[in-house]
């Protein structure tokens, strides 16, 4: 008998996981279409099977389905590929099928469709919407068979920050997660319901196979700048290709002392320095409302948020501005930073539009709220630029913007936005954007000029005086 394909360790834990959902992978080399393409052989002896393997567009598809060649046609001589159905059809009447959704309309195309084993590779160039909604074409086509979903991923990409979210940060890797949730039967009566996921992670080091046949992988990898290295040689989500804002630091070791950290812990705010309200609105996607303090040197805190989402990633709680405008007023009567202080409302000037209808401001300006607002600056690129100049750090660790460690949206998202590929010196505003909105309008209510960032924290001594020359002096780069 000829072994046509041997699976790693990690492979190996990743195709036994009983989870409902289960990602894999996290950094390059760890043999992750492998395992998708065949975990999705695990039934095909079953005649009405239906697996589908998906990436984000059809030329994507290219290189999977040559390796299914390799791998399905040795392992499943009497398999056929029809190339315009993009589908393996076994010896069983098992089917096997590759598709694609470039757009979020395209998931459409899946309607009325079912299917037992669901696969997505390089899961992170998904929408949370793409994703989720496959959830309803995951049903048995049969009896019999076992209705699962699988996905493999780098971090980076447009669906970075749902899938850190869902996969990485809601628990250790290995680590099932469970959510739960109760549903009302048309008797009336209440069900629990609940699924399990989890991540197993998997680097070049988990593959030997690969590893033997290409020495030099880990050398090539190695070589790459420090974002892309981190992510694709060590699986790290904090740093990836594409990402906006490589400046960005959390670190909690330096949230008293407020260095080489954007994130601080709360402080009383002085009741002489100036205080701002950011917005930007949403209904079913979510609004975003920012408090921030300006010391006397010009340096802005973010000090809190009031942000409407529903916890499904990117997805509003649909509320109207006149709710919106009491819950701000509750806010600022309340917090001990905000309560009897004078507050300059900044927002999108979308806002004051009045072509259907009364507009959003004049709804949050009626009484009894009195939510006032003025529109601000939506020069785009020179509001991320904005951005870019107050995250930067001085030579004593300080940059010019901090945010309170209770804004923890801000912290969420912030990090995760990636450029956009079609307009590259902007963000990508299919994602979750909204406190960057919100955040932008204030930035440029209060402009800075730009400031060296100096990206590691300097040695106490440096008798080479290696950290005093210019090392930013190429200005061809992206920032």
């Amino acid at each position: 008998m000829i072994t046509v394909w041997r699976p790693q360790p990690k492979q190996l834990a990743f195709m036994r996981r009983p989870e409902y959902e289960c990602l894999y992978g996290g950094a390059a080399g760890g043999g992750k279409s492998d395992a998708l393409l065949c975990e999705a052989l695990r039934q095909v002896h079953i005649p009405h099977y239906r697996g589908l393997i998906l990436r984000k567009t059809y030329p994507q598809l290219a290189e999977l389905i040559d390796r299914s060649r390799e791998l399905y046609g040795k392992a499943f001589p009497t398999a056929k590929y029809n190339g315009t159905e993009h589908c393996w059809t076994f010896q069983s009447g098992a089917k096997i099928y590759f598709g694609s959704m470039q757009y979020t309309k395209d998931r459409v195309n899946y309607q009325g469709k079912r299917y037992d084993y669901i696969a997505f590779d390089e899961l992170t160039h998904f929408q949370w919407e793409e994703y989720s909604y496959m959830f309803s074409r995951n049903r048995p086509s049969g009896p019999g068979t076992r209705c699962y979903i699988r996905a493999a991923t780098n971090p980076g990409g447009i669906g970075h920050g749902w899938v850190k979210e869902r996969f990485i940060t809601a628990a250790p890797p290995m680590t099932p997660i469970e959510t739960s949730m109760d549903v009302i039967g048309p008797d009336g009566k209440k069900m629990n319901v609940s699924r399990k996921r989890i991540f197993v992670p998997s680097t070049v080091f988990d593959n030997q196979a690969l590893l033997d046949n290409n020495p030099e992988y880990i050398a090539s990898l190695s070589m790459m700048p420090e974002a892309e290295r981190n992510a694709l040689l060590y699986g790290s989500w904090d740093s990836f290709d594409g990402q906006v804002f490589r400046e960005w630091r959390n670190d909690p070791a330096h949230y008293d002392d407020q260095r080489w950290t954007h994130v601080v812990q709360p402080f009383r705010i002085p009741g002489h320095w100036r205080i701002f309200r950011g917005f930007d609105f949403g209904y079913a996607k979510p609004f975003s409302v920012g408090w921030y303090a300006a010391d006397a040197d010009g340096r802005l805190y973010r000090i809190a948020e009031y942000y409407g989402c529903t916890g499904t990633p990117n997805t509003g709680i649909r509320i109207n501005p006149v709710e919106i405008a009491a819950e701000i007023k509750r806010i600022e009567a309340e917090d001990p930073n905000l309560k009897g202080r004078h507050i300059n409302g900044i927002a999108d000037p979308s806002i004051f539009d009045e072509s259907r209808g009364e507009s959003v401001a004049a709804m949050m300006e009626r009484p009894p709220n009195l939510v006032y607002w003025t529109g601000g600056d939506n020069t785009r690129l020179a509001g991320k630029m904005q951005f870019h100049y107050r995250l930067a750090f001085d030579g004593d660790g300080r940059p010019m913007f901090q945010v309170f460690d209770t804004c923890k949206h801000f912290i969420r998202t912030i990090p995760n936005l990636v450029y956009d590929d079609k307009h590259v010196e902007d963000i990508d505003t299919d994602q979750e954007d909204h406190i960057y909105d919100e955040c932008r309008y204030v930035l440029m209510e209060n402009p800075i000029s730009p400031r060296k960032n100096v990206l590691q924290k300097p040695p106490a001594d440096d008798p080479l005086d290696l950290y005093a020359k210019d090392t930013n002096k190429y200005k061809f780069y992206r920032m």
